[in-house]
């Protein structure tokens, strides 16, 4: 689910006044400039952008100052915005593949190819033959987050793969096991927070993730500005690092065992304090119980943690006046992914600090549905069925990525392998472990089509590309987002430029690809947006909680306004949503007209407690110790015991790049931006490693060479590399990119190692071997 932030005013209590229109016109060097507001799809921060546009060309960008989140900031990325969205590289047309060729063909010639190549496959070998890969610029579109589900439901298939488990599943299973929901996730209230303990997170280079942050930067220095404790725990002294008020550089991999450690300070040392929280929480008593062998002196040796450092870390924690617990990816993608996520709201929870203002808060976004009565729910399971090789347990609906070669390429007497695959915004070759194995797997299926911009890594395989237009071109709403913000807000932009002709927008794609996909080719796209509407709206009106509770669908249908189908949507889930006017029952709630009067947005209000709920558990509370946590904690138990016997690797992000994305504009590339290895001197010393020159890179699923960096910014022990790298493949049209091509960091691991909870990839303190190349 991965994943840029900056520094503003404090953020206003009210929306931002009415404007008459959000594109203004100026004189300038052409006779047509204007500027256009524009939320960023770069990162997870959501920055308003305003855009300068010559004709129906983007010359530049800047942060919106009248923006009601982000007040102006904006990061490289984000002033990129017009590179990005001009690179000349972009697919204006649909490719078909013909007499084994990709060749430019009409929308209608690509959507024939998909019914004829994909529908076939479903009927002769069953739902589960056709795969669908999600990539994670999905959650940064509208049509990502509309057309998606139900391509998934329409297919009937159970061989869904999403970047989530190369990313933030574990975290979305801990919440699920937490609190009944995987999307209920707590994020640190910046703004108001004493005491702030980042574990496996570097905001300053990500932006942030699972935290939508705009300038989370900024945040970070007002918070030591106003007296307030940074802590950061992190193998490398990354720029978040150098500015916390303590850096502890604990070996990778043992997030989990430390975080246990300080839940059993907080019992030993009687600082568990849940106050209000009390009433919503059970199992308190059985979760001291089963933290009792994880004391500081037990996980130091495993940590490279001084057992003090541990107690006082949990010691300053209990007595901070508000406290929040955040843990990112580092902490994600290691064995015990899933144990370290439940461990930080465990902290955050016997801290009292869950659910509370300068804690950790659950958001309420202005689409979510309108909020249910509080009581027990259906609660939240794992494990309902497995993949067919290795028999991998589903976790949110989804298979790990790691198992999606072997799906394709290994015969078994447990139903069909996959035989065509649909990704959308998805480079499972770099992105998922062992891309050689992927890549030759990919070539070998009966069909497949990619809705990507570019022909890529992945995409070169594909049977037909259908690329989206830039994102000037489209239209903005951050659905999954807004539900991770550190304050409620609701924004939405209009395409800034009008769709150039002979170009499909995205929704319209993934519209006609549910069509072709289900059995209804050639019908029309619009019909799939109706169908959600009067299926939603049928829904709402038998809920005794909604506000349209007994109302005729067809005339809230009739009601709603927006220039398409997806407009349309976004309106019905407006006024149906918390905030919402309740199609007329709350006369001052939010519409998708009230909020396009607000071309910068509208603040909603700081977070505030919502407990409970938010909870969907079976018991109606916080269940802190639930079953399959404690199934797992011998595992965590065993871990008191290892040590790594050499180097061990780790990945690393950049302000300018995110992902596989951006490495094919030039001005986010260069510079510090270089896939480079990094190696302590200690290390490369005996090793016979100089700065600068090429090493060999040996792990469990290959080797790659790279160019070594030593410094002392990682820990000894401890050697890393960037991932989104590694665009070499023959086939692909990247041109700037393929200029200095860097080395795929994901072939260094075979696949072989996920934690078992979640089925996510273990990415970061997995062993590797280094070399130094022989000149020649």
């Amino acid at each position: 689910m991965h994943t840029g932030r900056y520094a503003h005013p404090r953020p206003r209590a009210t929306a931002v006044a009415h404007r008459e229109d959000p594109v203004s016109r100026t004189t300038g060097p052409t006779a047509d400039t204007r500027t256009a507001p524009r939320i960023c799809p770069l990162c997870e921060a959501t920055c308003g952008l305003t855009l300068t546009i010559e004709g129906t060309r983007v010359t530049g960008a800047r942060g919106d100052a009248d923006d009601v989140f982000s007040r102006g900031f904006v990061c490289p990325k984000g002033a990129a915005f017009g590179a990005v969205d001009g690179d000349p590289d972009r697919l204006r047309t649909p490719l078909v593949r013909v007499d084994g060729e990709l060749r430019e063909a009409t929308w209608d010639e690509a959507f024939d190819a998909v019914a004829a190549g994909l529908r076939p496959v479903a009927e002769r070998y069953g739902p589960h033959a056709v795969a669908v890969v999600l990539g994670n610029p999905n959650v940064h579109t509208m049509a990502g987050a509309l057309y998606p589900p139900l391509l998934i439901a329409g297919l009937g298939t159970r061989s869904l793969f999403t970047a989530s488990t190369v990313d933030q599943m574990p975290k979305h299973v801990s919440s699920g096991l937490l609190f009944g929901d995987p999307f209920a996730i707590p994020v640190p209230d910046l703004d108001r927070t004493d005491h702030l303990l980042l574990i496996g997170a570097n905001p300053l280079e990500s932006n942030g993730s699972l935290c939508t942050a705009p300038d989370f930067p900024g945040k970070l220095r007002a918070l030591r500005a106003r007296g307030g404790t940074l802590t950061v725990i992190d193998p490398r002294r990354t720029r978040t690092a150098r500015l916390a008020d303590r850096h502890v550089p604990i070996r990778p991999g043992t997030d989990a065992l430390l975080l246990a450690a300080m839940a059993h300070v907080l019992y030993e040392e009687h600082l568990v304090a849940l106050g209000d929280l009390a009433p919503h929480v059970q199992d308190v008593e059985e979760l001291a119980a089963a933290v009792r062998d994880f004391t500081p002196e037990a996980v130091s040796g495993a940590c490279d943690v001084p057992a003090e450092t541990i107690r006082v870390l949990a010691r300053e924690l209990a007595a901070a006046p508000t406290a929040a617990v955040y843990a990112r990816i580092g902490s994600c993608t290691v064995p015990h992914g899933t144990l370290a996520s439940w461990l930080v709201d465990v902290l955050n929870t016997l801290t009292g600090n869950l659910d509370r203002p300068g804690g950790a808060l659950f958001p309420l976004a202005a689409t979510d549905r309108t909020p249910r009565p509080a009581g027990p729910g259906r609660g939240f399971a794992l494990g309902r069925w497995r993949s067919r090789v290795s028999g991998h347990p589903e976790a949110k609906g989804e298979l790990p990525l790691s198992a999606l070669a072997e799906e394709i390429d290994t015969a078994t007497d447990e139903g069909t392998p996959v035989r065509a695959v649909v990704t959308v915004a998805a480079n499972p070759v770099l992105s998922a472990p062992d891309g050689d194995r992927l890549d030759k797997a990919l070539g070998s299926l009966d069909f497949m089509v990619s809705v990507d911009p570019y022909l890529g890594e992945t995409s070169r395989h594909a049977d037909v590309v259908l690329p989206p237009p830039p994102p000037s071109q489209a239209p903005h709403h951050d659905f999954a987002f807004n539900a991770l913000a550190v304050r409620n807000q609701v924004r939405h932009t209009r395409a800034a430029v009008p769709l150039e002709p002979g170009r499909m927008a995205e929704t319209e794609i993934l519209a006609r690809l549910v069509l072709a996909a289900t059995g209804r080719h050639g019908a029309d796209p619009a019909a799939v947006d109706a169908m959600v509407v009067d299926s939603t709206l049928g829904r709402a009106v038998t809920e005794p909680h909604s506000p349209v509770h007994g109302r005729d669908p067809r005339e809230l249908a009739a009601a709603l306004t927006g220039d398409d189908g997806p407009e349309r949507r976004l309106d019905m889930m407006l006024r149906l949503g918390p905030y919402g006017d309740g199609f007329g029952a709350r006369p001052d709630g939010l519409s998708l007209a009230k909020l396009l009067d607000h071309p910068h947005g509208i603040d909603l209000g700081p977070l505030g407690p919502r407990l409970p709920q938010p909870l969907r558990t079976r018991s109606g509370r916080v269940e802190l110790l639930p079953e399959p946590i404690a199934a797992d904690l011998p595992r965590l138990r065993a871990a008191l015991h290892e040590r790594p016997e050499g180097l061990v690797l780790i990945g690393r992000r950049h302000l300018r790049s995110n992902n596989s994305w951006l490495h094919n504009v030039p001005s986010l590339t260069g510079g510090s931006n270089r896939c480079t290895l990094h190696v302590h001197p200690e290390d490369a010393g005996p090793l016979g490693i100089a700065d600068g020159a090429p090493v060999r890179v040996r792990g469990a699923g290959g080797a790659v060479t790279a160019t070594a960096e030593v410094t002392d910014a990682v820990r000894r022990g401890v050697v890393s590399l960037p991932h989104g790298w590694g665009h070499d493949r023959p086939g692909t049209r990247t041109g700037h990119a393929a200029l200095d091509p860097g080395v795929n960091v994901n072939q260094l691991l075979d696949g072989s190692l996920l934690d078992p909870l979640s089925g996510n990839a273990v990415l970061n303190g997995v062993p590797v071997e280094l070399e130094p190349v022989p000149a020649t």
